[in-house]
C-alpha cells in the first residue's frame, strides 16, 4: 500500500490500520510545524510523547461538571449498582465420558436426601464426594456474584427464596451439585459521592476522544493524503 501525507511517505505495520499510521502522521507534522518537534526527529518513542504534548497544549477537553455527572447517575442506575452477592457452598459429583450419569445421579440424589435429613454432614460429606478443589474447604465456594459461575448453576444460586440446602440436585455442564445457600447479600445503589471521579473519568475520556476526532478532522482537511480516506473537515467546528 502506497500512503503519503503531505507528500510524505508512510509506512503501515502488518497489524496497523492505515487511518491511525496517516493521523499519527498528520500529527507529527503540526508537532513540527508549531515546533514542538526537530523534523529530523525518528526516534519513535520520542514522536509519541511529543505527540501527547502537542495534544495536550491544543486539543482543550473541559472538566465535566458536578452537575453533568449527577445528570448522568441519575440516567444511568444500573451502572452504579453493587450487585446481589451470596455466600455458598456444594458437593460435586462430576460427569465426565466414562461416568455412569444414571448411577452418578442416584449417587448424588441419596447424598442429597442424608443431607436433607442431617445438614451438619455437609462439611464432612463434601470432603468425602465432590469433585471440585472446594470439598476440602467444606465445599465453601465464599462469596459467589453474579457472572462468577456457569448459567445454570448462578439461576439456581440467585433463585428468589433459595436458602439452605436446595431440595433439588443442579445439573451443569460439569456434573450434579448439591448446593447450599447460606447467606444472600442484597445489591444496592452506590452513592453519588462514592462514584463521582469515575463518572467524571468516564464523561472525560468522551469529550477528549471527540475532540481529537475533530482536530485530526481539520488537520486532514487541509492536508493533501493519498492512500486512505480520513475525515477531514476544513472547519474547527465540524461534529
Amino acid at each position: 500500500m502506497i500512503l503519503s501525507v503531505n507528500g510524505m511517505a508512510v509506512a503501515v505495520e502488518a497489524d496497523a490500520l492505515p487511518e491511525f499510521a496517516a493521523a499519527r502522521e498528520l500529527l507529527r507534522q503540526r508537532a513540527v510545524e508549531v515546533g514542538l518537534l526537530d523534523a529530523a526527529v525518528e526516534d519513535e518513542a520520542e514522536i509519541d510523547s511529543t505527540i501527547e504534548a502537542l495534544l495536550e497544549k491544543e486539543v482543550a477537553t473541559p472538566v465535566p461538571t458536578e452537575a453533568e455527572c449527577r445528570r448522568y447517575y441519575e440516567q444511568n442506575p444500573t451502572e452504579f449498582e453493587s450487585g446481589d452477592l451470596v455466600h455458598a457452598r456444594h458437593i460435586l459429583f462430576q460427569v465426565t465420558p466414562q461416568v455412569n450419569v444414571p448411577q452418578m445421579r442416584a449417587r448424588a440424589e441419596e447424598a442429597l436426601n442424608t443431607l436433607l435429613a442431617e445438614p451438619d454432614r455437609f462439611a464432612a460429606m463434601a470432603a468425602e464426594l465432590s469433585n471440585c478443589p472446594s470439598g476440602e474447604q467444606g465445599g465453601n465456594l465464599g462469596q459467589v456474584s453474579r457472572g462468577d459461575m456457569v448459567p445454570e448453576f448462578e439461576k439456581a444460586l440467585f433463585k428468589f427464596g433459595a436458602s439452605g440446602i436446595l431440595r433439588d440436585l443442579v445439573k451443569t455442564r460439569y456434573g450434579f451439585h448439591i448446593v447450599a445457600v447460606d447467606q444472600r447479600i442484597p445489591g444496592h445503589r452506590l452513592p453519588f459521592d462514592v462514584v463521582q471521579e469515575q463518572i467524571a473519568a468516564r464523561l472525560r475520556s468522551r469529550v477528549e476522544e471527540k475532540a481529537l476526532r475533530q482536530y485530526v478532522s481539520v488537520l486532514a482537511g487541509q492536508a493533501e493524503i493519498e492512500g486512505v480516506q480520513l475525515e477531514a473537515s476544513e472547519s474547527p467546528l465540524v461534529q
